[in-house]
């Protein structure tokens, strides 16, 4: 049976293709039935430039069921439930050489797309070969809903065990998107003291209520006004920025007490105006974080499956593969009542 994918064929244009599936799994390689991918702002991003981000990373957020293995391929069997990862620290790389196993340049690549091995198509797809590092198996207790959204999980789970956020911080989650959920679950599950989260979408504060925060507000005075009441005129300890909107990087920093730390997971599109000598009197401190690293699926499926981390609140709509250029078209309006929609390419 030949596989059927989407691919990107220019600016905001997708084809569903018809392709033979190998006649052997290479050595080192898996092949995964994907059961739910995940629609993500990259994937928007990648559809409606034309193509401008690797096609392995069209469709990123996957989950499915190991088809076929690679001969010498011990470490996950037909049959068994996965999800998207990258591999454990290589040990040869630059990085581990040098000592930083934490940022191995081969997992970076793997998290990117870009390792010379990388699927010529993401998992808009019945079917994906990949190498076997890039597979975790699925923890016990997690639907496949909940397993087809452990990619973000993991990315937000990286987010806050970078911040070092300290036990009992007045936090601020800057955007109530899907990863801006995650990170403020992630947030009071690491020991906030009052987390405040901030959205200008009514729907989106709807959710973060949903999910147990109190203290919910659209932009503007009042949160301002409550902010510097919660925190006796200083500001907060952590603000985690989810929205990767350019113009809100410095407002978002004044947010932040002296000596407070702002955390950056949303990823513009375009150049920030800052105001260094603000970010260096106040002494700031600046985390940057991007993907994951290995240990961080593990840790984001045990929040899953013990409550820490609710995901099935994202999870607003499911489409064919089909459907999937309408979807696009419907993210990128703005206008779309969607938080987390996954692909099934069964359908």
């Amino acid at each position: 049976m030949n596989n059927i994918v989407a691919r990107v064929t220019g600016p905001s244009a997708v084809s569903v293709v018809e392709e033979p599936r190998p006649d052997e799994i290479p050595p080192g390689r898996v092949e995964v039935e994907i059961t739910y991918c995940g629609v993500c702002a990259t994937d928007t991003h990648n559809y409606t430039s034309g193509g401008a981000i690797p096609a392995s990373v069209f469709g990123h957020e996957w989950t499915g069921t190991i088809a076929r293995v690679g001969h010498d391929v011990t470490s996950v069997e037909p049959g068994q439930r996965v999800v998207a990862s990258v591999g454990a620290a290589c040990g040869s790389c630059a990085m581990c050489v040098a000592g930083h196993p934490e940022h191995c340049d081969t997992v970076f690549a793997e998290a990117n797309g870009v390792t010379p091995d990388s699927p010529t198509h993401g998992a808009f797809a019945r079917s994906l070969v990949v190498d076997a590092r890039r597979v975790m198996p699925v923890v016990d207790g997690l639907t496949d809903v909940q397993a087809a959204l452990v990619e973000p999980t993991a990315v937000t789970f990286h987010a806050v065990k970078r911040t070092r956020q300290p036990f009992g911080a007045v936090v601020v989650v800057q955007g109530a998107g899907p990863i801006g959920l995650l990170a403020a679950q992630h947030a009071r599950h690491a020991g906030a003291g009052r987390l405040v989260v901030i959205e200008p979408n009514e729907q989106r504060r709807a959710s973060a209520t949903a999910l147990g925060f109190t203290e919910v507000f659209a932009p503007g005075d009042d949160v301002q006004s409550h902010l510097l009441e919660i925190t006796g005129g200083l500001g907060a300890d952590v603000l985690y920025e989810c929205t990767g909107a350019a113009a809100l990087l410095q407002s978002s920093a004044e947010m932040v007490r002296r000596g407070g730390t702002l955390s950056l997971l949303g990823f513009p599109m375009t150049d920030s105006t800052v105001s260094y000598g603000d970010w260096q009197v106040r002494e700031l401190t600046v985390i940057g974080s991007l993907a994951y690293n290995h240990e961080d699926f593990l840790g984001a499926m045990r929040a899953i499956a013990d409550g820490s981390v609710d995901v099935d609140v994202l999870h607003t709509g499911t489409v064919g593969l089909d459907d999937l250029g309408a979807l696009m078209d419907e993210l990128d309006s703005g206008r779309t009542a969607h938080a987390k929609v996954l692909v099934d390419p069964s359908r």
